[in-house]
């Protein structure tokens, strides 16, 4: 879990012990019951990609709580919903698969939780037609899942989800962007 430029700082602030007893204690491979309730229960979290030649982007994603889930030990899903049509997470994992997720809850009881894996985005999954608003999905093999200190972690409230967040059976609300001059001749039309 840890490389030498990890190393060397644990050394210099004599942390090794407490990394490698962290690492011991809290690391696991494949997610468990109360991962996937975790998950499920969050409304967004933020995504970690790199480019082929390792330069980073970090993506806010949300949808309704468990738009993002654990299907099995080995796989958390989530969906691609219609953005700015840049595709800079997704492209960044047909590049380079690796990605970093981070999961937080900021209300009474703080808590996140951090998953490296690798991705793959499906374009054709039977799963995309069961969530509202996809247009892809997003599949994550965990390497590294870790529980992380809350204690920087500010207590927070959702007062009311996006009006953009996408709904069964609901027309999907355009952001005014969409429709600028700047923009409006080359916005795609939404892709299921």
């Amino acid at each position: 879990m840890y490389h030498q430029g990890n190393r060397d700082l644990q050394d210099a602030f004599g942390s090794r012990a407490l990394a490698d007893r962290l690492e011991a204690t809290l690391r696991r491979t494949e997610f468990n019951e109360a991962d996937g309730v975790f998950v499920a229960a969050q409304s967004f979290f933020f995504l970690a990609t790199a480019d082929a030649e390792g330069r980073p982007d970090c993506s806010f994603k949300g949808g309704p709580p468990g738009f993002a889930q654990v299907v099995a030990p080995d796989e958390l899903i989530f969906p691609d919903y219609d953005g700015n049509g840049m595709f800079k997470s997704l492209g960044n994992i047909a590049a380079n698969p690796n990605v970093g997720l981070l999961f937080i809850a900021m209300g009474e009881k703080p808590q996140r939780l951090r998953v490296n894996g690798t991705a793959r985005v499906l374009r054709d999954d039977p799963r995309i037609a069961a969530i509202p608003g996809a247009q892809l999905l997003i599949s994550v093999r965990p390497a590294d899942i870790f529980p992380n200190c809350p204690r920087y972690i500010p207590s927070l409230q959702i007062v009311e989800p996006s009006i953009y967040m996408p709904k069964a059976d609901t027309p999907p609300v355009e952001p005014a962007w969409k429709g600028f001059a700047a923009f409006a001749d080359v916005v795609p039309p939404r892709v299921r």
